[in-house]
């Protein structure tokens, strides 16, 4: 007898398997992290990750991508090939399975791979399933294979289609437009990836080649990347990105294997107040860090701490200071790259090494290389130990100016900005903080808001650069003080040796949007609040805190129909379709800043998390992020004009 399964019933029938890859497509962010810009370039370094484990396992020494013209990609690189010969468990050639089934390849033969990028299997079969094309092109044993597929499904068996004397894989693929919210590739993006690759495997050429973008006689936009010296020339090239003078000369560098584990590190001290730290685990950036940064710290601390104080304790009694671990790493750029053979990936954004054996095998690492420098080197160790000393004098100064902002209860209404109007909801997870541009501004956004769960906090003028501060300087500004006060963020109470890091467990609100004028003052406002948040704050960046209101540009009307336009783009769109382009009949209101809007329109447009647009603020890249917000924001004039030129075609401001 057969039963009708019921409304609310949960039987087997309720079950479905997906075959293949369409679970991929079914579930894109879950295997390429999400469908907006960053998993449109994710797609790339899968197959470019491919070839750097070839590179890896010493068969392959030249790499080339290009952007093709339609905005398809193609990898290319001189390696084995991807094997074609016939795989006896699935039944068909290895390639198609490499390409067509998830968790298959040679990453979990130990045999194949000594280390790998790219450990889950995923990679390629991944971009095949979110492409709407793709071609395969295998050249081994002096013939060329070919298969094609759509939507990761195979078009024709692995086929051959001639001759050649070399060896290697190209793939060339379409992503997929109704997965992806854009198809367009952004040069700049994969520069900055293939750069970085070059640098963290030495000896390795990689090309980029832009085939959208030709000069006057017809030649594509490219670009080579090579590195001899590895993590040696990347710590130079940081520290120059960032304007930063060195205070040595010297990079203080080790290429070594400890306990099994491969581990370049490159330190490099300079004039600057902060840390640049940079950490990779098999060619991955660990934003959030690990047991590799934490074996380096520590090694770092201990052998510097011991060498100031049998060699320049005269220095430290004088200066009546205790040296603590922090001190040590103010003015540092590092760069240290592990290769792990099964890394062990935790933390928000899964980049943060767990594997507890990296911490020791980097601590014995760097303690050799740097006590063997200083030895070495007592005139640059004197250098470096006189920066100490500043630097512990400069956070005294910063913990004095810190406690009176500090003092009172994030929770309590006690303490708090005088112009801040708090919400009445005490759950964080719900309450939003929105920094407003000017008191008019923040005049409307307060009757506009939602008390129960929206806070306004206006602020007045243009806050401090801290860009060009020293570290207790910022904390003398009021704006920069209302805004750490009014989210409740603590400095100082994770231990003593780091009394910079941002403590957010007792955080108050956690949206934190910039809401500023869309104009060039509002853009500069903008910049000077996140600048601030990257430099004090950034673990509000990282674990998604941080938001940009995006406020309509115009507000247009015909007849009874009326629209907000968010861009150019749209207000066209809206002539377009209303007035059959003729843009005489339509009445456009261009909104100069926030405060021309009434608060209903303000909470319509940019305050009612129903219609609102928020652009999440995210951390890709920590080393093009370190540059963007030096040239940016800091003394150097150069760089900063040469950016503007460059990109000032892209910019629409009407002002």
């Amino acid at each position: 007898m057969s039963e009708e399964i019921k409304q609310g019933e949960y039987t087997a029938a309720n079950i479905s398997v997906l075959e293949g890859l369409e679970a991929v497509r079914k579930r894109p962010a879950m295997y390429i992290g999400d469908v907006n810009v960053r998993g449109l370039h994710h797609l790339v370094y899968e197959v470019v990750d491919n070839s750097i484990d070839e590179a890896l396992a010493g068969y392959c020494d030249h790499i080339e991508v290009f952007i093709n013209e339609d905005n398809s990609i193609t990898v290319q690189d001189n390696g084995r090939g991807i094997p074609v010969d016939f795989h006896e468990k699935e039944q068909k050639s290895a390639l198609e399975v490499v390409m067509t089934v998830l968790h298959a390849g040679g990453k979990f033969d130990k045999g194949s791979y000594k280390v790998s990028g790219g450990l889950h299997g995923v990679g390629v079969s991944c971009v095949n399933a979110l492409s709407t094309h793709m071609t395969t092109n295998v050249f081994r044993n002096g013939k060329i294979y070919q298969q094609e597929y759509a939507c990761g499904k195979p078009l024709y068996a692995v086929k051959e289609v001639g001759e050649c004397d070399r060896t290697g894989t190209r793939q060339t693929f379409w992503p997929d437009a109704d997965i992806f919210t854009t198809t367009t590739y952004k040069y700049e993006t994969l520069q900055n990836r293939l750069r970085e690759l070059a640098y963290l495997n030495k000896g390795i050429t990689i090309s980029l080649t832009d085939l959208r973008d030709k000069d006057e006689e017809g030649n594509a936009r490219t670009e080579t990347f090579h590195s001899e010296e590895g993590v040696k020339e990347f710590v130079r090239f940081l520290n120059n990105q960032q304007n930063n003078a060195p205070l040595i000369d010297d990079v203080i560098y080790l290429n070594t294997e400890k306990q099994g584990v491969p581990i370049e590190c490159a330190i490099m001290y300079n004039t600057s107040y902060r840390e640049s730290l940079y950490s990779y685990v098999n060619n991955i950036n660990t934003i959030e860090g690990g047991t590799h940064v934490v074996g380096f710290r520590t090694a770092l601390t201990r052998v510097l701490k011991k060498y100031a104080e049998e060699n320049n304790a005269k220095a430290i009694e004088k200066a009546k200071i205790e040296i603590q671990g922090e001190d040590f790493r103010e003015g540092l750029v590092t760069v240290i790259s592990v290769k792990v053979a099964e890394p062990q990936f935790e933390g928000q954004t899964k980049t943060k090494l767990g594997n507890s054996e990296i911490s020791g095998a980097v601590n014995q690492a760097v303690s050799e290389a740097l006590s063997y420098y200083l030895e070495e080197h007592p005139k640059e160790a004197k250098q470096i130990v006189d920066k100490v000393i500043l630097a512990a004098t400069a956070r005294i100064a910063a913990r004095k100016a810190r406690e009176t902002v500090q003092r009172k209860s994030p929770m309590g209404g006690g303490g708090m900005p005088g112009k801040l109007a708090d919400c009445s909801s005490r759950v964080p997870e719900e309450c939003e903080l929105y920094l407003v541009e000017g008191d008019s501004a923040g005049g409307s956004a307060k009757q506009g808001r939602s008390r129960a769960t929206q806070a306004i906090l206006p602020l007045r003028g243009k806050i401090l650069n801290v860009e060009k501060a020293m570290w207790h300087k910022a904390f003398e500004s009021d704006e920069v003080n209302n805004i750490i006060t009014a989210l409740g963020v603590r400095f100082g109470v994770d231990g003593e040796d780091d009394s910079k890091k941002a403590n957010i467990d007792k955080l108050r609100y956690h949206k934190v949007i910039i809401m500023a004028d869309a104009d060039v003052d509002g853009a500069h406002i903008g910049t000077l609040i996140m600048t601030l948040f990257y430099r004090y704050m950034p673990e509000i960046i990282e674990a998604g805190h941080l938001y940009i209101a995006n406020p309509p540009l115009y507000k247009c009307s015909k007849g009874k129909i009326s629209e907000y336009c968010y861009n150019e783009e749209e207000r066209m769109a809206f002539i377009e379709k209303y007035a059959d382009g003729n843009e005489g009949g339509i009445h456009t209101q261009r909104y100069k800043g926030l405060g021309e809007m009434n608060p209903e329109q303000l909470w319509e447009t940019t305050m009612n998390p129903e219609t609102r647009i928020l652009k999440q603020v995210t951390i890709e890249n920590a080393a093009n992020v370190d540059y963007i917000f030096s040239m940016l924001m800091g003394d150097d004039v150069a760089p900063r004009r040469e950016f503007i030129e460059k990109n000032a075609t892209y910019a629409n401001i009407d002002a």
